[in-house]
Formats: C-alpha cells, structure tokens, sequence
C-alpha cells in the first residue's frame, strides 16, 4: 500500500492484506465516520488525527475471532470494531447492537453505503438481548470496545455466547487490575479469561472470554442494574 495510505501504518505492523474491496469499504467508512462527527458524537477517536485507530481495534482482534458463525458488537457507536469486522470476515454474520438511535441510524446507513450483506443492526441495550430467546447464548463471539469495566462488561457478553465461544474485549492498560477485579463475575458467569498483551503499537490489551458453562438464568439483570451494581 502507499504510504499516504492512512490504513498503511496499522496493516503493516500487523502484517494484514485487505483485498482491493476490503481496502476500499475500509477507506470509505472512515470517510463516512468523519463526515458524521459534525452531527452525532459517534467516538471519540479523532480521525483527522490517526484514521488508522478505528480499523486497528478489529485488526488486532481478528486472530482471537472465528472465521464463520454469528458475532454481536456491542455498544457499536461508530462501528469500531464491528464495521472494520464485517469487512475483513465475509464469513461472520455481524450484529451491530447500540441504545441509541442516534448511533444507530448512523450504524444502518454505513450497513448500506458499504453493502454489508452480513451485518445487521439492532437498537438495544446489552440487556435487554442477553434475556431475550433470540438472542441468548446465539453468538459464537460477542466484541466490546471501551463501554464498560471488565466485570460488567462479562454480564452484558457472556448471556449472548453459546457454550464454547468467545468475548473479545480490547483493554487498556489498567487490563490487569480490571481482570482481577472480575474474577468473582467470571465465576458466576461461567467463563475462563485470558490476557492477551498487545500485539503491536496500534493495539492495545485483549482480554478473551471463554464461555465454559451456562449463564445462569437471572443474568444478565434488568437493564441498568450491571452498571450499577457489579458483580
């Protein structure tokens, strides 16, 4: 790729190749992203300052994601990491979940513009998916980025994984602390947690979740009450 590429930088240090289409979706979302920050505060990555930062979250996470399956990103805003998702794996069927409208919106429109055929957008809170049928242990990955501390991020994701998946959550630094401080929700919840240091520059920490027993069936609680109260 050309070094005035912005997507340049983060591919090469992970060593990744987009497809020329991939490559294109990839360029254009980020087009997308900067042309809504005016209207809808959709994340708080400045891309006029490092674009590369919003793909770099799902390119150091791909190698932690099956290949094919169904996957749910939650608390998706801009997308980051589902879009960058979608695109690089054909195979996963991407569930782009957010409570607000706002994001949302934003969220159906990039689906289009970038003919997502294999993702989907769904206003709701981590929740309220976690106790509904259709959604409850479904998902052979579930991704997060930055929308909660690990202990209540484990209640929003581990409802939605089936026995044998993964939750794939990049950190940051204080990932060490923010791992012990779960143990006792990963226990109830029953998962097992790895610690992933970060790959290269433009990553940061991954903690992966791996479901190795049902969710019991008062989690997650009602919306609101994982925040607030943590396990």
């Amino acid at each position: 790729m050309a070094s005035r590429d912005p997507l340049g930088s983060a591919a090469a240090a992970l060593r990744v190749a987009f497809s020329p289409d991939q490559h294109a979706r990839l360029l254009r979302y980020l087009t997308l992203i900067r042309e809504w920050r005016a209207r809808v505060n959709l994340t708080g990555v400045d891309v006029r300052a490092s674009p590369a930062a919003l793909v770099a979250g799902a390119l150091c996470a791909l190698p932690f994601l099956p290949g094919a399956g169904r996957l749910v990103d939650l608390g998706s805003g801009a997308g980051v990491p589902g879009i960058p998702i979608a695109i690089l794996r054909p195979g996963l069927r991407v569930l782009l979940a957010d409570a607000a409208r706002r994001k949302t919106a934003f969220l159906e429109l990039a689906v289009r513009e970038l003919a997502l055929a294999n993702a989907d957008v769904a206003q709701a809170r981590a929740e309220d998916l976690g106790r509904a049928p259709a959604h409850r242990e479904a998902y052979d990955a579930v991704t997060a980025q930055a929308l909660a501390p690990l202990r209540v991020l484990a209640e929003y994701a581990l409802p939605l994984v089936r026995l044998g998946g993964v939750a794939v959550l990049p950190k940051g630094a204080a990932a060490e602390d923010e791992l012990r401080d779960a143990a006792r929700a990963l226990s109830i919840l029953g998962a097992e947690a790895e610690l992933y240091p970060a790959r290269a520059a433009v990553c940061t920490p991954i903690v992966v979740l791996r479901k190795v027993a049902p969710v019991p069936p008062e989690y997650p609680r009602r919306a609101g009450v994982p925040a607030r109260h943590p396990l």
